[in-house]
């Protein structure tokens, strides 16, 4: 039965690497659990590995954000549930299966290997400019935050020139401390620009994904809905840049805090695609970005949840869940477990998981071989981890070599 006055739910994380305890204690005390958000709403919890991937598996859970009951951790969240158009993240079936198999070729691990040479060529040119510049440097503006923006831009065909733009917006969209005002006018200085830059696209296509998502409308309905393509455009120009961004950085200062893991992927490389789903596991840096309400009574995890029910899950304290990690909170480089919840699971699991997981690849690869000896040039302990962010991360990381 469901306690008559759930526990507030604690947010912010007291500790760089490691789930919040009050998380881990409900994991293993009361893993699908009453407790109340920082909004002052309730929800369910849901804090192990198992029950979650029941829980993303089932569609009697609904992603539908407009839904009453479904768990905000903000109340700014509904700004933007009311100023963006609706999301892949927020569709449910029939809606949702054809909207992502329109665009999910565009993500195939294919088409991803045959951007590899870019990637490496962008990367390459950011650490040229890290190493002809002076010491230390800041690893998120010099490396970490341009990489990933740059492939995004030019996989959507978003001029290059305008990131700046999106990358302050989405900054405060994602911040805990911008005022509800500043999300809100991001928001719409957002979705303006991305109306833009369809319509300019409808009238001079060029061969990027955006153009191709314009084409296959028109060949297949005769017509382009831009307020679609504004949703998905939103999605991966955000989604594309921030989470990847904050993994670059948090990957450096873990391999910088395990020399010898460090030291074994500079001498082999081929180790460094388990290293990378290890870091994905070990921070799981977009811990509290998936909730779902019960559309029908459903049993979880031994509790009820009935209809109308929010549930929030919490997937960093499943991501060291022990029932499925043997010892989880070690970082592991050679571990390699695939089965984590970073990139969430089932018909909603993340569009762009192979790009992120190249990204990551190929920026550890080569800042072992062209920068071995590259290390935070502070203690790792005053760095500003990013406690105000939906998105876990640093926000400045000095460096030196």
């Amino acid at each position: 039965m469901a306690a008559e006055q759930p526990s507030a739910l604690p947010i912010a994380r007291t500790c760089p690497y490691a789930p919040r305890e009050e998380h881990v204690r409900l994991r293993e005390e009361e893993p699908v659990s009453r407790v109340t958000l920082p909004t002052g709403t309730q929800a369910w919890a849901v804090t192990r590995h198992e029950d979650v991937r029941t829980l993303l598996a089932d569609p009697r859970f609904s992603s539908d954000r407009s839904r009453p009951g479904f768990p905000m951790v903000e109340e700014r969240s509904k700004q933007s549930a009311s100023v963006l158009p609706r999301m892949l993240v927020s569709m449910d079936p029939p809606e949702h299966g054809p909207a992502r198999r329109a665009v999910l070729g565009e993500f195939t691990v294919k088409r991803m290997n045959a951007l590899r040479p870019r990637i490496q060529e962008i990367v390459d040119e950011h650490v040229d400019a890290m190493l002809a510049g002076p010491r230390p440097v800041d690893l998120v503006r010099a490396l970490s935050l341009p990489v990933p923006s740059l492939v995004i831009c030019e996989l959507l065909g978003v001029p290059y020139d305008d990131h700046e733009f999106f990358q302050s917006r989405s900054a405060s969209i994602v911040s805990h401390t911008a005022s509800h005002e500043e999300q809100k006018t991001a928001l719409v200085d957002l979705a303006a620009y991305l109306d833009g830059l369809l319509r300019a696209k409808e009238a001079e296509p060029g061969d990027d994904l955006l153009s191709r998502q314009i084409g296959r409308q028109r060949e297949e309905k005769g017509s382009v809905d831009r307020h679609d393509l504004t949703g998905l455009a939103f999605l991966l120009l955000s989604a594309g840049h921030e989470t990847t961004a904050n993994m670059i950085s948090l990957a450096v200062l873990q391999l910088a805090r395990n020399p010898e893991a460090r030291e074994a992927l500079r001498r082999d490389p081929g180790g460094t695609p388990h290293a990378v789903e290890e870091l994905l596991r070990y921070f799981t840096i977009a811990e509290q970005a998936v909730g779902r309400v019960a559309a029908e009574d459903v049993e979880l995890g031994g509790q009820l949840i009935r209809a109308g029910e929010g549930v929030l899950v919490l997937s960093h304290a499943a991501n060291r869940d022990p029932r499925a990690f043997p010892d989880p909170d070690a970082f592991d480089a050679g571990r390699g477990a695939r089965n984590h919840l970073a990139f969430g699971y089932g018909a909603h699991q993340c569009l762009g998981q192979n790009l992120a997981r190249m990204e990551l690849q190929i920026v550890v690869d080569t800042l072992l071989r062209r920068l071995p000896g590259l290390e935070p040039a502070m203690p790792v302990d005053g760095l500003p981890f990013k406690d105000d962010a939906i998105v876990y991360g640093i926000h400045e990381f000095p460096v030196t070599w």
